[in-house]
C-alpha cells in the first residue's frame, strides 16, 4: 500500500498536496484544484488522460462538458475540489469534485452538479493507479467537509467498486436503459427485435403525423439554429412537467437553459452535441438533445409540442434519433435513468446507479440518515402527486424566483 513521504494535506484549499512513494522508482503526486484559472490550466493534460483512458460515459467528466459547466454553475456559493494525481509528471487521475453549503453544511459532490448524467473518476490504469486512487480517498476526506454526496454513480464505473469497499451508504438505486446497436449490422435488422405490433404502431405514427401537414427532420451539431431548437425545447418540456404536475428544479433554472444554449451552439470547446428535429409545416414540433462519445450516444433531453401528443411525435422523433445513430455507427444509445416505461420500450438492458454518501461529522450523519435518505425522497414522491394547478403556480414562482437571483 502506499505510504505518505510527506507531511499530511493541509486542509487550506489550494494549497493541499502530497506526494506518494509508490514503487521503488515511482513517485505520486496529489494535488488540489481550487481555482478556475488551476482548472483551465489543466485543459491539455486533462484531455490528454481523457483521450487515454476516458470511457464513454466519462463525457460528462471531459474538460469541455466541465468547461461549460463552469461558465454558468461556478459561482461565489460553489467552490472547485478537483484531486489531481500525477506518476512522475504525467497526469494519471481525476477526480473532479466541488464544495457547496448545503441546509447549513459544506457538501462535496461531483463537479458538473446538476447537469451531468454520470460521476466518475478520471483514472489510467497503471500498476499503481489503486493505491493512488486510496490516497485520494484520503485526500477528499481530509477536507473540511460535513459529506461526500456522490451522485448517479454506475455500477461499471471506474470508482464504484472502490466506494462499495469503503462503505459508502447507498442513498437511492436507479437503472439507465440503453440500445445494443452494435448488435445488429443495420437499423431495419435492429428493429426486428420489437414485436410486430410495436413496429405497426411506430409506422401509424408517421403516417398521422404526415396527416397533420409537410413533416420533415433535421439533425445539427452546432450553430444557432442548434441553439434555437434548445430553446424551443426547454419550452417543451416546462409546459410538458407543468400539464403532468411535476417540478423539475433543474429545467426550471434559467442556468440550465443557458448552459445548453452554448454546448449546443458549439463555437468553443465542442461536447459532441447532436440536436434531432421534426418540424410540421416548418415549425419545430419535437427536439430531442443527445452528445456523443467514444461510440456512445447519450439522451439527455426529449421535448415535444403537447398539440402534436396524439399523433405520438415524441415516439416518432425517438425512432429519427435511434436510426441515424446506428447510421452514424455508434454501438450504444444511453437513454439515462431514470428507467421509466416509455425508455424500457426501447432498450435492450439498463445499468444499475447508485446514489453514494458519506458522513464526515455528526451535521453530515444526521443529512445523510434524515433528508437525503427518508425526508428529501418522501418530498419528492409527494411533489409529483400533486394536482397540476399546483405544479405549476410553484413552477412559476420557482423560475421567477431564480430569474432574480442569476
Amino acid at each position: 500500500a502506499s505510504s505518505p513521504t510527506s507531511s499530511p494535506a493541509s486542509n487550506t484549499r489550494g494549497e493541499a498536496e502530497r506526494t506518494i512513494a509508490t514503487g521503488p522508482l515511482t513517485i505520486s503526486r496529489l494535488g488540489l484544484i481550487t481555482s478556475r484559472a488551476e482548472f483551465y490550466a489543466l485543459e491539455h493534460e486533462w484531455n490528454a488522460l481523457f483521450e487515454r483512458s476516458g470511457r464513454p460515459w466519462q463525457i460528462f467528466q471531459s474538460f469541455n462538458w466541465l468547461w461549460h459547466w463552469a461558465n454558468h454553475y461556478l459561482d461565489d456559493h460553489t467552490g472547485l475540489s478537483i484531486v489531481a494525481g500525477w506518476q512522475e509528471d504525467r497526469l494519471v487521475m481525476l477526480w473532479p469534485l466541488l464544495v457547496r453549503r448545503v441546509a447549513g453544511l459544506t457538501q462535496v459532490s461531483w463537479m458538473g452538479e446538476p447537469v451531468s448524467e454520470y460521476g466518475d473518476v478520471l483514472l489510467e490504469q497503471t500498476a499503481h493507479a489503486r493505491d493512488l486512487l486510496c490516497q485520494a480517498w484520503a485526500f477528499v476526506k481530509s477536507l473540511d467537509v460535513d459529506v461526500v454526496y456522490l451522485r448517479k454513480v454506475r455500477h461499471d464505473a471506474v470508482v464504484f467498486p472502490f466506494l462499495v469497499e469503503t462503505g459508502v451508504i447507498s442513498i437511492g438505486s436507479s437503472s439507465a436503459p440503453y440500445l445494443d446497436l452494435a448488435s445488429a449490422k443495420d437499423f431495419e435488422t435492429y428493429e426486428r427485435r420489437y414485436p410486430a405490433k410495436t413496429r405497426s404502431g411506430r409506422r401509424r405514427r408517421l403516417r398521422r403525423l404526415n396527416e397533420m401537414g409537410s413533416v420533415a427532420f433535421e439533425q445539427h451539431t452546432g450553430g444557432p439554429t442548434a441553439r434555437d431548437l434548445v430553446d424551443q425545447a426547454l419550452v417543451m418540456k416546462r409546459g410538458w412537467l407543468a400539464q403532468r404536475g411535476r417540478l423539475s428544479p433543474v429545467l426550471q433554472d434559467s442556468r440550465f437553459g443557458r448552459f445548453l444554449g452554448d454546448v449546443a451552439q458549439g463555437h468553443r470547446r465542442s461536447t459532441g452535441t447532436r440536436i434531432s428535429a421534426v418540424r410540421c409545416n416548418g415549425r419545430p414540433i419535437g427536439v430531442e438533445i443527445s452528445f456523443a462519445c467514444k461510440g456512445h450516444v447519450f439522451g439527455h433531453v426529449i421535448a415535444h409540442d403537447l398539440a402534436f401528443e396524439k399523433q405520438g411525435v415524441g415516439v416518432v422523433l425517438a425512432q429519427y434519433s435511434i436510426r441515424t445513430a446506428h447510421e452514424q455507427g455508434y454501438d450504444v444509445f444511453d437513454l439515462l435513468a431514470p428507467d421509466d416505461a416509455y425508455k424500457m420500450n426501447w432498450a435492450d438492458a439498463s445499468i444499475a446507479l447508485d446514489d453514494c454518501a458519506v458522513p464526515l461529522s455528526r451535521t453530515g450523519r444526521v443529512y445523510v440518515h434524515l433528508w437525503l435518505r427518508f425526508a428529501r425522497r418522501w418530498l419528492k414522491n409527494l411533489a409529483n402527486r400533486m394536482p397540476a394547478r399546483v405544479a405549476a403556480a410553484i413552477s412559476a414562482v420557482h423560475r421567477r424566483v431564480a430569474s432574480l437571483a442569476y
